[in-house]
């Protein structure tokens, strides 16, 4: 999975230098230095290098979280162990399944803003199963299927259009077939905290998004009352435009 998502980051950010130094950049007076990305289920933490190296090269520090993707639990406390090692304003940013994790981890106080990223962000008492029924039907979340194991999977034969549709297909049928599973404990467990009600929040929607429709992103970020920002790309945006991602979560570096 490190591979090939390295190797789609190659492919469209031809140029990007990958592991700048983050001594190398200054950052403006207030803003929160530490950025911590939280990846999605079916994909591990390398999702986020694309928009890792950029910030990383504009002076940030940069930690990328790495899900068991066993339990909500489970990754909370993995995103927790992460905030505990930042020194500083944080801004804690998720992608998809991610997107529970930060509600739910965001409380932590050194976290100054939120970004939502193609993610869900559901209130107290809510959970992924739960906002995934009374949304609108999308190709990729009817592709979700247990193993007999109660591992969560996207059909391979679908991920590639639903998933990663602006990924060259090559690159999408080899993730397809490399998928990080999510339990089926942490779909159903509904969050007791929500930090984005008192939390700067940012929200960007992915208006080509075959995971998430586009329309349930916008109610999350309306619900937020989020500062949302639009991209034409799909569920894979956070790799394919990296640089608008980046852009946003370097805004929420300056909130306050």
């Amino acid at each position: 999975m490190r591979t090939l998502l390295l190797s789609a980051a190659a492919i469209l950010m031809a140029g990007a230098a990958f592991g700048a130094s983050a001594q190398s950049a200054h950052l403006p007076k207030g803003t929160a230095h530490n950025i911590v990305l939280v990846h999605g289920a079916f994909v591990d933490q390398t999702s986020w290098r694309p928009v890792a190296d950029i910030l990383s090269k504009k002076g940030y520090n940069v930690t990328l979280v790495e899900n068991p993707l066993t339990s909500l639990a489970a990754d909370v406390d993995a995103t927790k162990q992460a905030l505990a090692e930042q020194k500083g304003k944080t801004v804690l940013v998720g992608h998809s399944w991610g997107g529970v994790v930060i509600t739910q981890a965001g409380e932590d106080p050194k976290v100054s803003a939120l970004v939502y990223v193609s993610a869900f962000a559901p209130d107290v008492g809510e959970s992924l199963a739960a906002l995934a029924k009374s949304g609108p039907a999308t190709e990729g979340g009817a592709a979700i299927h247990p193993d007999a194991k109660g591992d969560l999977y996207i059909d391979p034969k679908v991920f590639p259009s639903a998933v990663a549709a602006d990924l060259p297909l090559n690159i999408a049928e080899s993730l397809a077939n490399s998928q990080t599973p999510l339990n089926h404990t942490a779909f159903e467990a509904p969050v007791d905290r929500a930090a984005w009600r008192h939390k700067p929040t940012f929200y960007v929607v992915t208006t080509e998004d075959k995971v998430i429709a586009p329309e349930a992103q916008r109610m999350f970020a309306a619900r937020m009352k989020a500062q949302t920002t639009e991209i034409a790309g799909s569920h894979a945006s956070l790799v394919v435009h990296a640089k608008e991602v980046a852009a946003v979560i370097e805004k929420a570096a300056l909130a306050k």
